[in-house]
């Protein structure tokens, strides 16, 4: 048995394109997670429905939000990889971020943040900026910026990376220590 054994943590990409550079950073760390550490890569922010503030209460919460708000609940940390749209968070992964805050269990969750491109700099500045407002637990240390942006790069082609391979593997342990440190298991 490893110190990690049974953490799950939870990856979210921003980006709802198939062929996202942000979707295959969370390929490769799904797929480079530490030894005993699952890493559920979660697909379905566009089928939440747009957030409304007067449905945000016991009974009339739609299942959909309900079921994001549990899965989040049931993970002991969130990676996640969020591109710039138009100098800001994509609408739909801003609209995914707004059903949690009205969820107690969210407050204090630590995340690690992976950036494929390191001219994102607005984007990953207004999603710290929400993050903390969550209260979030922001593990910079554990941040990472690969940049695939227009390379086209596969998952497998950054695990074949060694320098590549390296920083995702430090940012996971990281990342994994920190949730194990701060007692965030479920």
């Amino acid at each position: 048995m490893t110190r990690h054994e049974g953490l799950r943590l939870l990856a979210v990409a921003g980006s709802l394109r198939e062929a996202s550079s942000n979707l295959v950073l969370l390929e490769a760390a799904s797929s480079m997670a530490p030894a005993g550490v699952h890493i559920e890569l979660f697909r379905g922010i566009g089928d939440l429905p747009h957030f409304n503030a007067d449905l945000d209460a016991d009974g009339l919460l739609p299942t959909a939000a309900l079921a994001w708000r549990d899965l989040v609940a049931g993970c002991a940390g969130m990676i996640i990889s969020c591109p710039e749209y138009a100098g800001g968070i994509p609408g739909t992964f801003k609209n995914a971020l707004d059903w949690l805050v009205g969820d107690a269990r969210f407050q204090g969750k630590p995340i690690l943040i992976l950036n494929a491109s390191p001219r994102s700099v607005s984007a990953q500045q207004a999603l710290r900026l929400v993050l903390r407002t969550m209260s979030a637990d922001i593990v910079e240390e554990a941040s990472l910026t690969l940049p695939l942006l227009g390379t086209r790069s596969t998952a497998g082609d950054i695990r074949a990376s060694g320098e590549s391979a390296a920083r995702m593997a430090t940012s996971l342990q990281i990342f994994a220590d920190h949730v194990l440190a701060a007692d965030h298991t479920l």
